[in-house]
């Protein structure tokens, strides 16, 4: 399966979290924003600062971060991107989700390839369903 992953994914995924996507193992080419570098590296910044995540553990999941990047096709925010993101969508959405889904949205129609969206968050679920995607990981 090809999916487009968010950071809520990804997350579950580098802490061992419950819950963690279902079909994981399923994802045959895992499709991202560069944003889910970011929004990882922050929350495992946040975590540090919130549950004093040692030294050790921060290194070890930030290096999980970039190993799992490494093997993701990474789409660059464009300006076509970011001016899709600005545009309505079906469903209330805020900016960072906008941007993953127009990211999603583009690359579908540019590659003509079925993609699934996988995420945990529930907004970007929904507006993604609302925009014809298979979506995976909502419970």
């Amino acid at each position: 399966m090809i999916a487009y992953l968010d950071s809520s994914v990804l997350l579950r995924v580098i802490l061992g979290q419950p819950g963690k996507l279902k079909t994981w193992k399923s994802v045959e080419r895992g499709v991202a924003s560069a944003l889910v570098q970011v929004e990882c590296l922050r929350t495992l910044d946040r975590l540090r600062l919130r549950v004093g995540l040692s030294d050790e553990h921060l290194a070890a999941r930030r290096q999980a971060v970039f190993h799992l990047i490494e093997e993701m096709e990474i789409v660059e925010p464009s300006m076509a991107v970011l001016d899709r993101a600005a545009r309505p969508f079906p469903t209330e959405l805020g900016t960072l989700d906008a941007i993953h889904l127009a990211t999603a949205l583009m690359w579908r129609e540019a590659r003509g390839d079925e993609i699934v969206m996988a995420t945990h968050d529930r907004a970007l679920g929904t507006a993604a369903q609302a925009s014809g995607f298979r979506v995976v990981g909502l419970s």
